[in-house]
């Protein structure tokens, strides 16, 4: 693991859930997801990330707090419904059968944020997605659950500390959509 300089904060954008539905999403690794047999995020930790940032200098970090502050667009609402599992990260996941257009263009707002303030393209593709389980030896037998809507009404600046007790996120700045 590469370690940070001590100018440096390791960021990303991201959508962080109500508490009640934090707490659904680990309620529901907990129990429905128990065969996969992974960890579960504690509720705090759940977000969907938007665009990782990684490790970077004060004047970047002021520079994407500034880009994101001038991004104008509407609330939405994301609904859950898909449930699935990556093999290579072994990570379950849930995520929306469908991507509103007010995500999409938020998740390409927030890129062309990065670089302007002077950060390599983004090479993946955007998948929203909850990291519902990490180090997951199986999928889940479903591949859909009950849809949970989520009302987005703001976008949020994180910093991420890795500590022995495990990542630790802290919101540094809060954007409200229109």
């Amino acid at each position: 693991m590469a370690l940070e300089k001590p100018d440096q904060q390791r960021l990303f954008f991201a959508l962080t859930p109500p508490i009640e539905l934090a707490r659904y999403f680990h309620h529901l690794a907990m129990t429905d997801l128990q065969e996969c047999r992974g960890r579960q995020l504690k509720p705090e930790q759940i977000h969907l990330t938007l665009r990782f940032i990684g490790s970077v200098e004060a004047e970047v970090a002021t520079c994407l707090q500034q880009a994101a502050g001038e991004i104008t667009l509407p609330r939405f609402e994301l609904v859950f419904d898909t449930l699935g599992y990556w093999p290579r990260p072994r990570v379950v996941w849930s995520m929306p059968s469908r991507t509103p257009a007010p995500l999409a263009d938020l998740a390409a707002q927030l890129e062309q944020a990065c670089l302007g303030c002077g950060l390599a393209a983004e090479k993946r593709a955007y998948v929203p997605h909850l990291t519902l389980l990490r180090n997951a030896r199986q999928a889940p037998a479903q591949g859909t659950m009950k849809p949970l809507h989520w009302p987005v009404e703001a976008f949020a600046l994180i910093q991420s500390e890795t500590l022995p007790q495990g990542a630790v996120y802290t919101e540094l700045q809060r954007w409200s959509l229109q």
